[in-house]
């Protein structure tokens, strides 16, 4: 067996020359992130963009850094939503004509991109605006322990088969991040299995959502040992470096994760393929996903931006931002049949993007550089 660490599997597997993100036709075509389940995400993102243009007095450019940008959906929305809107009486420049958009994204730049649309591998520095990062942070590629009876080791996998096996131990500071983010029992001997390990069991027993979040892990996966640990360092590093390339404004990461009081027995590292869940085998041929330990992710970014995060669910965040999954009033069908029908579907979309089960269960982790975000956010 050609074993190797889970973070060098994955990110090859991910960002490689024939790698999931980098020689396939995008994201979309195989799992949904609220920037493709409803325009209302985006319509949230611009208000959050508009109040922060505000707040940094209407610079010249303002930018939107999105990270992760996938085919360019979210910042050709941004770009639409700013040249169909007024400029405040305050602003001697309207925000289309100040806008800089820059998309980080390791693929090839998408033929009908708008050329005002800058496409780049890596974020630029010294942004003054919005550095926003939605469901990037679960592809960051990381590593995986297992316990042992000798202590924790990286968990081995072979890059073809998916096959694992334990391999040496972990370095100190993996070792740190472990026990002081992932604190878990000392390892003990494991006894024998009964039944088959269990890959991963759906929240649904009709079969896989349609959203990451949805899962849930069953105990003993691909080994039936139990406690296996995802060491979200990378994670942790991959964010700071990214606040660390904002001036003024604010990092807002968009995410599927977890907090230390609440981490998932055994993990929740997993695959996907054409809009199914599959076994993670990282040969290139599926997205390989895992949530995200916001809190950790969360406190290396405010370590870095030398002032306080804020984390709210999505659900909150969208509600603050002026979105209404509220049903329109049934009067309205007898008036204005078509109007009603709309705003149905408009309440619907916002609806998913709010629901706490699902896309309204995600994390915005927003870290402010230079800027107060109580005001961003306020109701």
């Amino acid at each position: 067996m050609n074993a190797i660490r889970w973070r060098d599997a994955m990110g090859t597997a991910l960002y490689g020359p024939h790698g999931f993100f980098v020689s396939g036709s995008g994201p979309a075509d195989h799992f949904r992130t609220s920037v493709h389940a409803s325009p209302a995400f985006a319509a949230a993102v611009f208000r959050l963009v508009s109040r922060l243009d505000a707040a940094l007095g209407f610079p010249t450019p303002f930018d939107v850094v999105d990270v992760g940008a996938g085919r360019g959906e979210l910042l050709r929305a941004l770009a639409a939503l700013a040249h169909g809107s007024a400029a405040p009486d305050t602003a001697a420049t309207p925000l289309a004509h100040r806008l800089r958009l820059t998309a980080v994204e390791l693929a090839p730049r998408p033929a009908d991109l708008p050329p005002a649309i800058v496409w780049t591998t890596e974020p630029p520095a010294g942004i003054t605006g919005l550095l926003t990062a939605t469901e990037w942070l679960d592809n960051v590629p990381l590593d995986v322990a297992v316990p042992t009876d000798t202590g924790w080791r990286y968990h081995l996998v072979d890059p073809s088969t998916g096959e694992e096996t334990p391999g040496p131990p972990l370095t100190p500071q993996d070792l740190t991040w472990l026990t002081t983010w992932h604190p878990t029992p000392t390892p003990t001997p494991a006894p024998p299995p009964t039944t088959a390990p269990v890959i991963k069991r759906f929240a649904s027993t009709e079969g896989p959502e349609p959203d990451a979040n949805l899962l849930i892990t069953g105990r003993g996966e691909r080994g039936g040992r139990g406690g296996r640990v995802e060491v979200g360092r990378s994670r942790d590093e991959a964010w700071g470096r990214a606040v660390g390339r904002v001036r003024r404004g604010v990092a807002l990461a968009v995410d599927y994760g977890h907090l230390r009081e609440r981490r998932p027995v055994d993990g929740t590292l997993t695959g996907y393929r054409n809009g199914r869940q599959v076994p993670p085998v990282p040969d290139g041929s599926c997205d390989i996903t895992a949530h995200v330990a916001m809190d950790s992710v969360a406190a290396a970014g405010a370590q870095v931006a030398g002032c306080a995060y804020t984390l709210v669910s999505q659900r909150e965040a969208l509600l603050a931002l002026g979105a209404d999954g509220g049903r329109p009033a049934l009067s309205l069908a007898g008036t204005d049949p078509a109007g009603y029908v709309r705003a149905l579907a408009a309440a619907s979309a916002v609806a998913e993007l709010t629901d706490p089960a699902g896309l309204g269960g995600h994390h915005w982790l927003l870290q402010p550089v230079g800027v107060a975000v109580d005001a961003l956010m306020a109701r």
